[in-house]
């Protein structure tokens, strides 16, 4: 069948570049200078949440040092695209490496992340020689905002769980001519990229997760009775994982994203506070960057600072805590009836400072077609963003022998 001149428009990549004005600026720092604060928190640790002093330092360094240009003119210096798919007009940085016979890559970014979490990885993945790679190690970089995140279009219609935008990326990458490649992911990007696998799209010929999304054996043992599932080793991780399902946001975002959504698109300083209270390894990190002044790797003050002015400046945090909606009754759905098993190829990196550290015979239970697995020596939940090389290369690891 013949594209029509109408489809043809309707399926168009159009070139994107970053064009914030100069007033939504001053007006982001003058409400940052407004903010109404509460008072400090009655313990001399995090286990009330944000500390004060954390946010007062990340609010002075906001309204008064902060360059959002600086992280503009990084966008723009990236090839960026627009294509509408399924009725969501999709962003996305597509980098195509100068080496021959690059692998094409598509990575998916998590809450409360975004594209800013993956700039540092582009250099080693689509030039490795000059980072300590060889040209064999090659990737074209396909790096896309979630549906309701970034510079990506929301959603207008529910539905959209990580299934859904599992096709919408294999359409993506049919889009831009690829028919062999990779997926890797993350958080959020973890449960895409699961349903990638899972879905089996012609040209994907492997995954690499460094979050355990899929529910192995164990642990839905472990939720009728711990003692059954695990040895006292295994508990450990366990309990790590139960307590993160506990946290608000959690709770909150999968519950009742709309409520929470109001005071994080009016308030600054809330969006921050929210972003920032993710998991204790990642807040300890930021909170030496601003009140210690010691950055871990990547999470330096701008960097963060640039994932978060971009939720603000694109207005999405509720858009984006949506998905976490979603993937609920995704999942509801899936206890029901379970999707088909991966059996493509799968690639897996525990990193010492994720949330929990997946065992090797979990990840095992959950992908049995498991072909790498390595315990990274540095690095946490965004470990892109704090460790640009060693991510890059787990990646040229993980799928080498899928060249």
């Amino acid at each position: 069948m013949s594209v029509t001149e109408e489809s043809a428009e309707a399926t168009a990549i159009r070139p994107f570049t970053v064009e914030i004005p100069e007033a939504e600026i001053e007006a982001l720092r003058a409400r940052v200078v407004a903010t109404r604060w509460p008072s400090k928190e009655l313990v001399q640790d995090g286990s009330q949440g944000v500390q004060l002093a954390t946010l007062q330092e990340l609010a002075r360094y906001w309204a008064a040092d902060y360059d959002w240009r600086a992280c503009e003119a990084r966008l723009t210096a990236l090839p960026q695209f627009t294509t509408e798919i399924d009725g969501v007009e999709i962003h996305f940085i597509h980098v195509k490496s100068a080496h021959e016979n690059a692998l094409p890559l598509i990575i998916t970014h998590g809450w409360p992340g975004s594209v800013i979490e993956m700039l540092e990885v582009v250099g080693p993945l689509t030039d490795p020689t000059a980072h300590g790679g060889g040209a064999e190690d090659a990737f074209d970089l396909v790096l896309p905002s979630l549906p309701g995140y970034g510079f990506s279009g929301e959603p207008a219609e529910v539905g959209w769980d990580a299934g859904r935008v599992a096709q919408a990326w294999a359409e993506l990458m049919r889009r831009l001519g690829y028919t062999r490649y990779v997926a890797q992911g993350g958080d959020q990007g973890a449960g895409v990229t699961d349903a990638m696998g899972r879905q089996a799209p012609d040209g994907l010929l492997g995954v690499h997760f460094n979050f355990l999304d899929a529910a192995p054996r164990e642990l839905l043992m472990a939720a009728l009775n711990p003692r059954l599932a695990f040895s006292g080793e295994d508990r450990a991780q366990f309990s790590k994982l139960t307590a993160i399902l506990m946290r608000g946001y959690i709770a909150e975002m999968g519950e009742h994203p709309q409520t929470i959504g109001y005071p994080l698109v009016d308030s600054p300083l809330g969006l921050a506070a929210w972003m920032l209270d993710h998991d204790a390894d990642s807040y300890e990190k930021i909170s030496r960057a601003f009140a210690g002044g010691q950055p871990s790797g990547g999470l330096t003050r701008d960097h963060i600072l640039d994932n978060i002015t971009l939720y603000w400046l694109t207005g999405t945090a509720t858009s984006a805590a949506r998905l976490y909606w979603e993937s609920g009754r995704g999942a509801m759905a899936a206890f029901k009836h379970p999707p088909p098993h991966v059996s493509l190829p799968v690639a897996y990196t525990v990193f010492p400072g994720e949330i929990f550290q997946a065992p090797r015979h979990w990840v095992k239970s959950a992908y049995h077609n498991l072909i790498y697995f390595n315990e990274a020596a540095r690095g946490g939940h965004f470990a892109a963003w704090e460790e640009p090389q060693l991510f890059s290369e787990e990646l040229r690891a993980a799928f080498r022998t899928l060249r």
